[in-house]
């Protein structure tokens, strides 16, 4: 037994769990914490500049490693409401963030006190779980517990408020617990029958088609899902946001689906007789809940980890919970000898073609570099310039969702974007923390001018850790989903739609990264390559036509396309 401050007992809990990265902001309600992290030797502290943007680092940092990722924010009140935007990010994400929030001294709690606030009701619709310490003995317990949850399927954020009286008193701690070493990927894969039905429907498929999603994509079970993809002959097209599934170099990549996918990979979801969707829910981004980007008369075989995904937004043929490697197996084997049929076989080598011809007219069409700077332009020259090793972070925003299709995912995961909460400043600092979990991979983060304006004084996080990532600012100079909303749906009566900046380039020389900057497509290509080969924390300025802009929720303006004809 050791005698030790709950503030000592969180960090040697986090120790015990393998933690080797905290993100945090410091305050004095946490100051214990902090205090026993200064001897915390096998664990980097990464302070960041706000409480929103260093979650975002954790997210990052949980969805490339595999692993949970940690903030903690030191104060109370204003320090832990700053963390509702990254939380409620993680959560629509499934992102395993631990998230430990300082809180009021227990005696001061319902007193109207010094930066009260109800933290647990504020947490609970954005976590898996939000938990209240309660005795400082308690402290391996909760942390313990903090990580279960949160690495759980399906994972997610959890939250544990901590009273700054708790983490100052003392308590005998015994070696302290901790889920090392056990796995959570597990779960039930269905009953022999359910998955012999499944079988038996690809088996008798002529049009098959596996929708991979981030159930996919988070178990890194990609060479399970291709096997049997090759099994089949069928192609693999993936849900928005899960590009990296599986390679983009595999002859079965169909790229993303849905309303802001290719059409290549759209096609196939609307014409396919049998559908095998993989650790996907079906949801908005993939189908804006329509059959207009999905074949009505498609039997669908949903698996998925969380059992109230299966059949909620379409009716299946077969649901089964079950992780998608797992099933993926189990399919592989029950499907041995079989030998796709001539149809099937047509169906693939046409989309194969199909593919091909796609990507050869994408690459026409972005032309040869002209001025002022497309954006199919600018996405290509990063195909063409930035190694397979590449990550991509994205924001959302009409650029970011132009790029999410066009970049090479060809080592997953790659690819990490805001998802279903369509979040603007997320991409830079989300960068940072999967460049700390991937070190030795290049980090490219892709944002728009607005939304590095949120986010930009993380580049002093980066420049003080050496987080050597390339932001590139496409920079439009307005918020530019709004703008062709407003261009297409009312009359292009701008109000707040335009965006004056400083430039970005001097201000990221001024924190003490390099900063580069692009007015010319002639001088793209050269200088992504500086900034890519700089060894510094990098941001590039380009400049983009304002013009190139596209509404993307066309559907949600029906009401004024139809007025504006009137």
């Amino acid at each position: 037994m050791t005698r030790m401050t709950g503030g000592q007992a969180v960090v040697e809990s986090l120790k015990a769990e393998g933690v080797s990265h905290v993100f945090g902001l410091i305050g004095s309600a946490g100051m214990e914490i902090f205090d026993a992290l200064f001897d915390a030797k096998s664990v980097r502290f990464i302070g960041v500049r706000d409480e929103r943007t260093g979650v975002h680092m954790a997210d990052g940092y949980a969805r490339a490693s595999g692993q949970a990722g940690v903030f903690l924010a030191g104060q109370n009140g204003p320090g832990a409401t700053n963390l509702v935007t990254g939380l409620a990010q993680a959560y629509a994400a499934y992102s395993p963030v631990v998230a430990l929030a300082g809180s009021l001294s227990s005696a001061h709690i319902h007193r109207d006190a010094f930066q009260e606030v109800d933290q647990q009701s504020l947490f609970k619709p954005i976590t898996k779980r939000t938990m209240m310490l309660t005795q400082t003995a308690r402290v391996p317990e909760m942390v313990r517990e903090a990580f279960r949850v949160a690495m759980s399927p399906r994972r997610g954020p959890v939250l544990v408020n901590l009273p700054r009286d708790l983490l100052a008193d003392t308590a005998e701690f015994a070696e302290m617990p901790s889920t090392r070493g056990r796995q959570f990927e597990g779960g039930f894969t269905g009953s022999r029958d359910l998955l012999e039905q499944a079988a038996k429907l690809l088996k008798g498929a002529k049009r098959p088609l596996i929708l991979a999603g981030g159930g996919v994509k988070n178990s890194r079970v990609h060479e399970t899902v291709i096997a049997l993809a090759e099994a089949l002959q069928a192609p693999i097209a993936m849900s928005p946001g899960h590009g990296d599934a599986i390679p983009c170099t595999h002859r079965l990549y169909a790229g993303q689906v849905g309303p802001r996918g290719n059409a290549v990979a759209s096609d196939l979801a609307k014409r396919a007789d049998v559908i095998l969707a993989l650790g996907t829910r079906l949801g908005f981004n993939t189908t804006f809940y329509s059959y207009d980007n999905l074949n009505k008369d498609a039997k669908i075989i949903q698996v998925e980890a969380e059992p109230t995904a299966i059949g909620r937004f379409f009716p299946v043929e077969v649901g089964v919970v079950g992780m998608a490697g797992e099933v993926s197996t189990d399919l592989r084997v029950l499907l041995q000898g079989h030998a796709p049929g001539n149809e099937t076989r047509d169906w693939c080598e046409a989309f194969v073609q199909a593919r091909k011809a796609f990507l050869e007219k994408r690459d026409a069409d972005a032309g040869e570099g002209s001025d002022p700077l497309q954006p199919g332009f600018l996405f290509k020259t990063l195909r063409d310039v930035l190694p397979d090793d590449a990550m991509y972070t994205m924001d959302a925003g009409t650029l970011c969702l132009q790029a999410t299709d066009n970049m090479r995912y060809a080592q997953t995961p790659a690819l990490f974007t805001p998802l279903d909460f369509g979040l603007v400043g997320f991409s830079y600092a989300c960068g940072l923390g999967v460049k700390l979990a991937q070190p030795n991979r290049t980090v490219i983060s892709l944002m728009g001018d607005g939304g590095f304006g949120m986010a930009h004084s993380e580049i002093g996080t980066a420049v003080e850790n050496g987080i050597n990532t390339v932001c590139i600012v496409m920079n439009n100079g307005c918020w530019g989903a709004e703008k062709a909303y407003q261009r297409d749906f009312f009359g292009q009566r701008y109000i707040g739609a335009d965006v004056p900046n400083p430039p970005y380039d001097k201000l990221a020389e001024l924190w003490g990264a390099r900063g580069f900057r692009v007015d010319r497509a002639a001088d793209l290509a050269k200088t992504v390559a500086e900034a890519v080969a700089c060894g510094k924390p990098a941001v590039v300025d380009v400049k983009v036509d304002p013009a190139a802009l596209y509404s993307f929720r066309r559907d949600s303006f029906k009401h004024r396309a139809q007025d504006n004809k009137g």
